[in-house]
């Protein structure tokens, strides 16, 4: 597995403050966790944003290199962006050894373009993306990558389609679908509405009234 050099500085600097003061000298705080306890550093913000940028998000071990000449081995636990501004806030740590198996969530990268989807009009469902296994730290693969060039319509790549050495054990669920094929959508033909014809509309009839009757009568007679 490969291996990153990292600066670091043990800080007593705590709170928001001080961390916003950290990063205004170009440096993140950041925090080394190990069993139940926790060590708060402090890293320079060129050399941990060039590792997140250039990892990807692939495992890749971390030796903390610190001032005093003690060097630590880690792995990226996660780290926080700013919503707005997209600059690098915090990140975070977990210590390892190398004669200690750890979990670890790895991602699968699909290779190819499915037959089912190039020839046949499919629909390419990625479905699981990465997962959990449990090794040495030096047997973690920086990224997994599975072929599905070969996939028909109806057909899927599961868990345990994945080649793994044997010094990796997979905590993922081996019958879990990493990606499948579906059918394309058809498009149903609405049938167009029946017209129909407007209404006429019927003679309005309007019945006298009696008095109106004899009104009518007794005009005639004066004539």
């Amino acid at each position: 597995m490969e291996r990153i050099t990292i600066h670091a500085e043990k800080r007593e600097e705590k709170g928001k403050g001080a961390a916003r003061s950290l990063r205004r000298q170009a440096m993140i705080p950041a925090i080394l966790y190990r069993g139940g306890g926790s060590l708060p550093i402090k890293l320079p913000k060129k050399e941990i944003t060039q590792f997140i940028n250039t990892t990807a998000g692939q495992q890749t071990m971390v030796s903390l290199q610190f001032s005093d000449g003690e060097s630590k081995l880690a792995l990226m636990k996660e780290y926080q962006v700013d919503p707005t501004q997209r600059e690098l806030l915090h990140a975070d740590f977990f210590e390892i050894s190398l004669t200690e198996k750890v979990r670890v969530s790895v991602q699968i990268t699909p290779i190819g373009e499915p037959v089912g989807v190039k020839r046949d009009g499919g629909l390419l469902q990625n479905v699981l993306r990465e997962i959990e296994i449990e090794c040495l730290p030096d047997k973690i693969p920086g990224k997994m990558s599975i072929d599905i060039s070969g996939l028909e319509i109806g057909q899927a790549l599961h868990v345990s389609d994945l080649s793994l050495g044997e010094d990796i054990k997979v905590l993922t669920d081996l019958d879990e679908v990493i990606v499948n094929i579906i059918a394309p959508l058809v498009e149903q033909e609405v049938a167009p509405a029946e017209e129909v014809a407007p209404e006429t509309a019927e003679p309005e009839i309007i019945k006298k009234g009696k008095k109106e009757e004899e009104g009518e009568a007794a005009e005639k007679e004066k004539k």
